[in-house]
């Protein structure tokens, strides 16, 4: 008899939550004891009394139950039975979660000062434009916290029905929910059948962005069977609304425009976009495309507004978030990183990818290729049979119990294969696991999709030192008849356990993909006066809701939770973040929440070190702020900055009419309003919370005022970083500012040095009541005072 395990079993039918019942406690009481009397009937309608006993039902938040199953039998009994949703196996829990509130200090340090985790963020709403959302997911439900339902400041947006998305899905935490697809059906990409005419989610990339900006607290993350941990977004308490104007294939602008204009009528706080254009819009200016002068209306109307740098990095001059008035986010790594091994039979171990269970118990596993396990007279050619992807290609007697050894052939570049796909054939086919390994006529192309989660035993090695000596120790272990068919496998090995999680401590590092600066203020590629990005969040690996529909990624496809990177996953964090700051300062215009993050960032590491960027052979380098903006974000402290930075709608404007290439024409044409008549203006003098100048020549004098938020009067002392190649001079280098007042700094930065290309500085005000505000300078040098 197979080992007895636990397992909890999750239902189709709605839990109690999202019956949404009505009436006296007596009444609630009935209808949770009448579930837990249908799981009882479930289960005996299935199995014998003696093959299994129930420990739970679940009936609030969840519809299932936990049950004790002695036998595989009786496992399987349960997993063909109808009205299953998953089943996911029990292991032993220590204290952890998906990390990143932790990593950013949010749990200690943010929620206990906003009243508790479930209420942080209360009354404020975030309007995610993105592929719609799944209101099904736990990370959505409509909870309640101290007896109050939450509630929104001012937002009146509503509720579109439709396809898998009923009346009850905007529940208090979703508070509105709307979909844009006229330009997609119009150029023919839309298909009803499989993105649905609702604001339901059948990508799963919005689930994921939401429930990272916004999603309850502490709902288990189980993906194939296990609990990873447990997911909370920045802002549990927040609103989410949701705008769904993108799909498996991407998006069309124009539908993304009447998503965001939807949503500032409606009254959203915060607008999330984990999306920007293919490439630098054409035109005069980037910043005069629709959706970049749209943005700036919203944040006229007092919306902040939140979007991706774009996954272009490490090559510079990549960002597809240009404008100053919006802020852009850039992606780093965390410090916890998943590895797998594998152990051969010769004692050497290898590395790899692969949140997969370990083969059983300790015992070694024969190897076998799986060229050398198919079928003869397969009609297969070599590549398709060395891909793992049919099944039927195998030979039961040769494959069953074994480990086979497949390959990164060309099909998976061109996504004629998946990882998925190789996971489920190896399972059909009856074999312990797999190895898949580089492919040595692909070269050193990594493996795309190594994080995926895994129901089997199964790793990939994406090295290929370490692909060729695993084929090498099976080679010679491996006995062959005269005509080269495999007869013996003596070759083993045993792979262990890649579902838990390791933390160093270290990080946050650039992440590789992460777009960097200069800014561009066209297609032609011109630097811009601006600072992109604006700051960094936690974007590579992260765990988030997904949805199970989802068309989307064929690695996670029928999942309910998915590990994501990039800078979509990024921008999120960010936009919950700037909810909490609005909770704590509702009156905070959008710049002034901007700059809170920017001048309270970090750019040391956890250990005290500066930033380092990922390259693109994976080598790290100093980061500089074309890589992290001001800084990796620190929630704590941008709660209460000290000073700073706001940014007026006219700023703005007299900023595009300084723009290289733009006239005045262009800007009342796309922007309806007349330039100043104060031209001595350059880029550089909009009061944001960075100096950048991507031109220096001889001396220039660029002014900030700043505003003290911190509540008291405070006197600061001014201390420079001065970037090479330039003299700075701060007037005044020291001041004395009263509670809400502003003030005037004057920065006067002279060339003593052509450089020809950027370096970097700071400016850092110091406060008497331990503010630290830091100014990030970003300078070309051209042309000296001497020269």
């Amino acid at each position: 008899m197979a080992e007895s395990k636990i397992y909890m079993v999750l239902m189709d039918d709605d839990p109690f939550i999202s019956s949404r019942i009505k009436g006296t406690s007596g009444n609630v009481s009935m209808y949770k004891q009448r579930m837990a009397k249908q799981h009882d009937v479930f289960l005996g309608s299935l199995l014998r009394r003696s093959a299994y006993t129930k420990l739970y039902s679940y009936t609030h938040l969840l519809n299932g139950f936990a049950v004790h199953v002695k036998s595989d039998k009786a496992l399987n009994i349960l997993q063909k039975a109808v009205g299953v949703r998953g089943i996911y196996e029990d292991i032993k829990m220590e204290k952890l979660t998906t990390h990143t509130p932790d990593f950013l200090g949010i749990p200690d340090t943010v929620w206990p000062r906003l009243g508790g985790p479930s209420v942080s963020g209360e009354g404020v709403v975030i309007g995610m434009i993105d592929t719609g959302i799944n209101p099904f997911h736990a990370s959505f439900s409509p909870e309640e916290y101290n007896g109050r339902p939450r509630t929104t400041r001012k937002f009146t947006g509503k509720c579109i029905t439709g396809d898998n998305f009923p009346a009850t899905a905007c529940n208090g935490k979703i508070v509105g929910a709307q979909y844009f697809a006229r330009a997609a059906i119009a150029a023919g990409d839309f298909n009803v059948s499989r993105h649905y005419a609702s604001p339901f989610d059948a990508d799963g990339h919005g689930s994921h962005t939401a429930s990272t900006a916004a999603g309850n607290y502490h709902i288990p993350v189980i993906a194939n069977r296990f609990n990873y941990g447990y997911a909370s977004g920045m802002a549990p308490g927040a609103g989410i609304a949701v705008y769904k104007a993108l799909y498996s294939f991407g998006g069309y602008m124009s539908d993304v425009v009447a998503a965001v204009d939807q949503a500032v009528e409606d009254g959203v706080d915060i607008l999330s976009l984990s999306v920007g254009p293919s490439s630098v819009p054409s035109g005069d200016s980037a910043f005069l495309n629709v959706l970049e002068v749209q943005l700036l209306f919203a944040t006229r109307a007092g919306v902040l507004v939140v979007q991706a740098a774009g996954n272009g990095g490490p090559s510079s001059r990549s960002m597809l978030s240009f404008s100053p008035w919006v802020t852009s986010v850039a992606a780093s790594t965390t410090d916890r990183r998943y590895t797998n091994s594998i152990v051969l039979g010769n004692g050497q171990t290898f590395s790899g990818s692969g949140l997969s269970p370990p083969t059983r118990g300790k015992a070694f596993f024969q190897l076998a290729a799986a060229v050398d396990v198919c079928r003869r007279n397969s009609t297969a050619g070599l590549l398709t049979v060395e891909s793992c992807q049919d099944a039927g290609q195998f030979v039961p007697s040769l494959v069953r119990g074994k480990l086979v050894i497949c390959t990164y052939t060309f099909d998976f570049e061109s996504e004629a294969a998946s990882i998925a796909t190789v996971a489920d054939t190896v399972h059909r086919a009856g074999a312990a696991g797999f190895v898949l390994t580089m492919d040595p006529d692909i070269g050193s192309e990594q493996i795309k999709g190594a994080t995926v989660t895994l129901q089997i035993p199964g790793l990939i090695i994406n090295n290929m030192e370490a692909s060729t000596a695993l084929r090498q120790y099976y080679n010679l272990n491996t006995l062959r008849s005269r005509s080269g068919r495999a007869i013996a496998f003596r070759a083993t090995a045993r792979i262990l356990d890649g579902r838990q999680a390791i933390y160093s401590g270290q990080g946050p590092v650039v992440a590789s993909y992460s777009s960097r600066g200069p800014d561009v203020n066209n297609a032609l590629l011109d630097t811009a006066d601006v600072l992109k990005p604006n700051i960094m969040a936690p974007g590579s690996s992260i765990w988030a809701a997904w949805s199970p529909n989802s068309e989307g990624d064929k690695y996670i496809k029928g999942q309910h939770f998915a590990l994501v990177s990039g800078t979509s996953m990024a921008t999120p964090h960010i936009a919950g973040i700037a909810a909490l700051i609005k909770d704590r300062h509702p009156n905070w215009k959008p710049s002034a929440i901007t700059s809170a993050m920017m001048t309270s960032a970090d750019v040391t590491d956890r250990l005290g070190s500066p930033l380092l960027a990922q390259q693109a052979s994976q080598q790290l380098s100093p980061a500089t702020p074309f890589d992290f903006g001001s800084g990796f974000v620190n929630p704590s402290r941008a709660l209460n900055p000290g000073l700073v930075f706001n940014t007026y709608f006219q700023q703005y404007i007299q900023f595009l009419c300084a723009v290289p290439g733009v006239d005045e024409k262009s800007v009342r044409r796309v922007i309806g309003v007349e330039c100043p008549e104060n031209k001595k203006f350059w880029c550089s003098d909009l009061n944001t919370p960075s100096v950048t100048i991507s031109n220096l020549v001889g001396s220039r004098t660029v002014v900030r005022r700043v505003t003290n938020v911190g509540g008291a009067d405070e006197r600061y002392r001014v201390i420079v970083r001065e970037p090479l190649g330039v003299r700075v001079s701060i007037i005044p280098q020291n001041f004395f500012i009263s509670a809400e007042a502003s003030r005037h700094l004057i920065i006067v930065l002279n060339a003593t040095k052509a450089t020809n290309s950027y370096s970097f500085g700071e400016m850092i005000l110091l406060g008497d009541r331990s503010h630290i505000v830091r100014v990030p300078f970003a300078v070309y040098v051209s042309a000296s005072l001497q020269s």
